[in-house]
């Protein structure tokens, strides 16, 4: 994580606060380190390597392959380099464009995301050409983390990369949840959706996953491409229906999907096919280990710590609203002791009604910041674990009691912003901005609200521990 600049610490109300949530937020960044998820899920003992319980005599492997793709998909493989050493036969992953890290033998490739460009495409083209190389007694390693759906592109038959980049921003635009999106994904693509593990068997696979999805299904993870699909052509055409856009997609979009539906294109795969005989998937890291993290850091200043929820949802603006409402509530006492942390994390959506500039954390923020105007001792940081955070270069934004009052002084109406998904430029007037820089990591979004002053203290007494909807103290 690129250090914060000094002035980013100045507003002497919750300089404080400020300082003590950029370090929880450091320690849910270390926590969710893809390089330390590999290390910790593959052991190597000699010719062995094990993998949740699982050995994998690498003796008795031909060649050992790695291929994949996601934002952390390079220090996943930079991380099973070090395991495999010279018993890794060959390997190509697809990043983030600035995403890259040195590798040893992993050809890692750059392109475009959220929206896939003609590098997604090649990208898919050089993973599917070495998943094909495998035999029967080879061993692949799949890497997967968020962004893979985009860093790993290959249009069906007859619909091109404009035609998937209109119906991607269609689903974008109407708030569409990651879950949905990536059901169309599935069905408009060659790789995902398990047609990647038609390509690697007969061989033996292993995807080791970085989770940025709500409950870690993993058809829904980078678009499943090594796992059986639960969904179908005509699920594909429901979420263009909800969105509404169906009639507006590309024609040869709906063409496809509506051949599908009435079978005369192949489903995805599905449970029990043969392809899977030889597939395993492992989850190697995701938002609980990071919020775990945060939590431990916030205990250890003071805080009285609450994890409200793990897969909050919703449209961003409301999530933020609410999330201030129960740092308001904080004050009054319900969540215990001051000083208080809040923290919970999940992946909000944005409908798009304006043509401003900003992401999903920001619009948490902005959302919070209005209820929370003109409380003291009070500070709400939004981010994306991964540091990018819708089209821009910020991770999300922290607010405090002061934000309200700081942007009309500015000559800003923050509702306005709001209202016209402009976040961005209301927070960067205000130096507000979190910017990290890439984190090489993707578990989903963090939130938290510290409410009080930072006091180091022993206050492991005061944790909160939450039970399903309810929040008790121990």
């Amino acid at each position: 994580m690129r250090a914060l600049p000094e002035a980013f610490f100045r507003n002497s109300e919750t300089a404080s606060l400020r300082r003590a949530a950029v370090r929880c937020l450091e320690a849910a960044l270390g926590a969710a380190d893809a390089s330390r998820a590999i290390h910790r899920s593959v052991q190597r003992q000699g010719n062995v390597i094990t993998i949740g319980g699982q050995a994998y005599p690498l003796d008795q492997a031909g060649a050992v392959y790695v291929l994949g793709g996601g934002k952390a998909a390079a220090p996943m493989a930079a991380a099973l380099e070090e395991i495999l050493g010279d018993r890794l036969t060959d390997g190509v992953v697809s990043v983030k464009y600035g995403h890259r890290v040195p590798t040893a033998r992993v050809r890692v490739l750059e392109a475009g995301h959220p929206l896939p460009d003609a590098a997604s495409i090649a990208a898919a083209e050089a993973v599917v050409a070495l998943a094909r190389r495998a035999g029967e007694a080879d061993l692949v390693f799949v890497l997967l983390s968020g962004g893979g759906s985009a860093l790993l592109t290959s249009p069906a038959d007859g619909v091109t990369l404009e035609a998937k980049l209109a119906v991607t921003r269609m689903l974008l635009d109407a708030g569409a949840p990651i879950g949905d999106l990536n059901t169309v994904r599935k069905h408009l693509s060659r790789i995902k959706g398990g047609w990647l593990a038609g390509h690697i068997a007969p061989a033996r696979s292993v995807t080791l996953a970085l989770s940025d999805v709500l409950g870690n299904p993993l058809d829904l993870i980078a678009s499943g491409p090594t796992v059986p699909d639960l969904t179908t052509f005509e699920d594909a055409l429901a979420v263009l229906r909800w969105g509404e856009v169906l009639d507006g997609v590309p024609q040869a979009v709906a063409d496809h999907l509506r051949a599908g539906a009435a079978g005369l294109v192949a489903e995805t795969p599905k449970p029990g096919a043969p392809i899977f005989r030889h597939a395993r998937t492992i989850i190697v890291g995701d938002l609980s280990q990071a919020l775990r993290a945060a939590e431990k850091s916030a205990r250890g200043e003071g805080f009285t710590t609450a994890v409200l929820s793990t897969a909050v949802e919703g449209e961003a603006r409301e999530v933020g609203a609410a999330f201030g409402r129960r740092a308001r509530a904080a004050h009054e006492g319900r969540y215990g002791p001051l000083p208080v942390c809040l923290l919970q994390g999940g992946e909000p959506t944005v409908t798009v009604r304006g043509g401003g500039k900003g992401g999903r954390n920001q619009e948490v923020a902005l959302g919070a910041a209005l209820e929370i105007d003109g409380l003291p001792r009070t500070l709400i940081l939004s981010a994306g674990t991964d540091g990018t955070d819708g089209p821009t270069d910020a991770a999300g934004a922290v607010v405090d009691g002061t934000t309200i009052a700081r942007a009309r002084g500015l000559g800003l109406d923050p509702r306005d912003h709001l209202d016209r998904n402009d976040a961005y430029p209301l927070f960067a007037a205000l130096g507000d901005l979190l910017i990290t820089g890439p984190t090489l990591t993707n578990v989903n979004d963090l939130m938290l609200a510290l409410v009080g002053d930072v006091r180091i203290l022993d206050r492991t007494e005061h944790h909160v521990q939450p039970k399903g909807d309810v929040v008790s103290v121990l």
